[in-house]
């Protein structure tokens, strides 16, 4: 398997993230080949506004496996991680993270100023993930884009 596969299973939860009525965000956790854990954004449906993709695969997997380090472990995520994700993925030793689209670019698509989330967190962090962006990048922003072209984020 490579980054392309695991990155079209993110894509997907993403675009079921939005057919179950929440942002289009979602997130792989894989380990050996092999997905160990997936989970798509439910802020809205879990009535969590901190329930984004890769926050919540993280809680759900380390509570079910009682598993806290996941340093064997890599992460693919639709689209970067923000501020508070990249902190549970510093806090949880993910030891890589692969992503699509840029929080540049999600933010280019709202309309605001983006940031290097991932490099500030991971710069000024005691672990430091191997980092891959711009994986299936533009199928990213596109799912984006269609969304937030028709929805307020948060």
């Amino acid at each position: 398997m490579d980054d392309t596969y695991f990155m079209e299973q993110a894509i997907r939860l993403s675009k079921l993230a939005v057919i179950h009525g929440n942002e289009p965000f979602g997130a792989v956790l894989v380990k050996d080949d092999k997905i160990a854990w997936e989970s798509e954004n439910r802020i809205y449906t879990g009535f969590d506004p901190t329930f984004h993709a890769e926050i919540g695969l993280i809680r759900e997997y380390c509570a079910k496996t009682h598993i806290a380090n996941l340093s064997e472990y890599t992460l693919y995520s639709s689209c970067e991680p923000c501020f508070m994700c990249c902190g549970a993925i510093v806090w949880s030793k993910v030891g890589r993270l692969v992503y699509a689209a840029s929080d540049i670019d999600l933010c280019n698509i709202l309309g605001k100023r983006g940031a290097d989330c991932c490099k500030t967190v991971f710069d000024n962090s005691s672990w430091k993930p191997e980092v891959t962006a711009g994986v299936l990048r533009d199928k990213s922003i596109k799912i984006l884009a269609d969304y937030f072209s028709k929805n307020i984020k948060g």
